[in-house]
């Protein structure tokens, strides 16, 4: 598997498991205790997605651009001479 799909893997199971944590801590049966620890835990995995997202930033923006293919763009050219009077 390329790099890349593994990051965008990675991104993909953090936002899951946020999303399931932010479920749990809004279940009435879960004690004040534990809702404190699922935070701590929401708010490292949000350190590290926004460390994946910065990755993936990163090889976006210094992605080697596709070159265009120009032609034979001289042979489009319409002259016209001018002759002053």
């Amino acid at each position: 598997m390329s790099e890349p799909d593994t990051l965008s893997r990675k991104i993909d199971e953090l936002k899951e498991w946020q999303r399931v944590a932010w479920r749990r801590v809004a279940e009435p049966m879960v004690t004040v205790f534990e809702r404190r620890e699922i935070r701590n835990h929401i708010k490292e995995s949000d350190g590290e997605l926004r460390c994946y997202l910065g990755m993936v930033s990163e090889r976006i923006r210094f992605q080697p651009r596709k070159v265009e293919d120009v032609g034979d763009s001289l042979a489009k050219l319409n002259f016209r001479l001018l002759i002053a009077n």
